[in-house]
């Protein structure tokens, strides 16, 4: 069963739902996707049972949902779940024997300005200890930064405090923590009922610069299911076994260094990317439906998925406002011009840049991601795509 919410549902999820008749816990979301007869909507009180009895595994397509599961499931250790996972403080604590080397440290709203610089190791990554999307994550690379992040926060806090409920971004805590080096790895997995992880798809996360921490690029292979699914899989049983976790689906970032160690980021529960990105990917990349896999908690034959790979990379990339321009004043994007510059593309997600503050998504497929044309968009600051609004 699924829980739908804000701030988007893709047609692949809908189309999903309605060819394998998922139940969709009715809420007062529901009916901005759901029409009549369209799906098997099921009340509060029947959703609640089929997870107390364990019917039915349970999705939500956004963190938004967080909200309405506190409120009304109480009698299992889900919100637990969630709360730790959501909470990265609470995650690096649940990890800390197996990284016990890895600083980090939580510093409210209020101590940020007085922050004692001296003790921290540098270079050093800030994030709000609940977050989401690359929101509020800063790199500080020397004392002599430390005023202009701090600057920067607050204008991006009041930009993007009212677009997400408290339960999935907050600013009133943060974490400190050191820089993790190696290849950054973005993975749709769940944990099925025999608590064994299945990986649904692996996504390699490309920056345009060490100091770049935004989401622009993610792209999957053939190469890189091949070469990280083993080491990434013995990773997750170790994370499954810590928090005791069973028919639990999850977008886990982390990162690979040069000796093979993985080493965690974060974990998004009860879900895979968000804005229905990765999980939609694969898709276009392997033809495998993540969603369909989940609920009939089925595991990808990656070897024989693997051998009809066309050789290419598909990619997500993220289309967020990086012109150094306020999006109140910017009046349109040139979506026509964006796609021209690349050979295929599956797919484009254009969205309101005033209320979300990033224009859209493309899913492509290209050669590799040292073309001219992922090179281009990934060191793009997308000016030249922007109309400036009237004075």
């Amino acid at each position: 069963m699924i829980l739908l919410d804000k701030p988007f549902v893709s047609k692949f999820l809908l189309d999903t739902i309605e060819k394998y008749k998922i139940p969709v816990v009715k809420t007062d979301e529901i009916s901005t996707w759901i029409s009549d007869g369209k799906a098997a909507v099921i009340s509060k009180e029947e959703a609640l049972k089929r997870w107390e009895e364990k019917r039915n595994p349970l999705y939500t397509n956004s963190e938004n949902s967080i909200g309405w599961i506190e409120q009304n499931e109480s009698f299992s250790s889900l919100t637990e779940k969630i709360k730790l996972f959501k909470n990265k403080i609470a995650f690096r604590t649940l990890l800390k024997k197996d990284f016990p080397d890895y600083f980090f440290q939580k510093v409210s709203a209020e101590q940020l300005p007085k922050l004692n610089l001296e003790i921290l190791p540098f270079p050093f990554i800030i994030k709000p200890s609940v977050g989401f999307f690359s929101l509020g994550v800063y790199k500080v690379d020397s004392a002599e930064d430390w005023p202009m992040v701090l600057k920067q926060m607050e204008i991006d806090i009041k930009t993007n405090n009212d677009i997400y409920p408290e339960e999935v971004y907050s600013v009133s805590e943060f974490i400190i923590e050191e820089v993790i080096e190696g290849d950054e790895f973005a993975i749709d997995c769940y944990i099925n009922e025999r608590k064994e992880p299945v990986i649904l798809n692996i996504m390699k996360h490309v920056f345009s610069s060490d100091s770049d921490v935004g989401d622009r690029f993610y792209f999957t292979s053939g190469k890189i299911m091949e070469q990280y699914l083993e080491q990434v899989t013995e990773f997750l049983k170790t994370l499954a076994e810590r928090a005791d976790l069973e028919r639990f689906p999850m977008h886990v970032e982390l990162r690979i260094d040069s000796n093979g160690t993985v080493i965690p980021i974060e974990v998004n529960p009860l879900r895979f990317g968000g804005w229905c990105s990765t999980p939609d990917l694969a898709w276009y990349a392997y033809g495998i439906n993540v969603y369909e896999y989940y609920f009939f908690q089925k595991k990808p034959d990656w070897k024989n998925i693997l051998k009809t790979s066309d050789g290419k990379i598909h990619s997500i990339i993220v289309l967020n406002n990086t012109t150094g321009v306020e999006t109140s004043r910017i009046e349109s994007f040139n979506y026509d011009k964006l796609i021209v510059s690349f050979e295929k593309v599956w797919e484009l997600r254009k969205f309101d840049h005033k209320k979300y503050s990033f224009f859209g998504m493309l899913f492509v497929a290209s050669e590799n991601e040292y073309s001219d044309e992922i090179q281009r968009i990934l060191h793009s600051d997308l000016k030249e795509f922007i109309s400036m609004a009237s004075a």
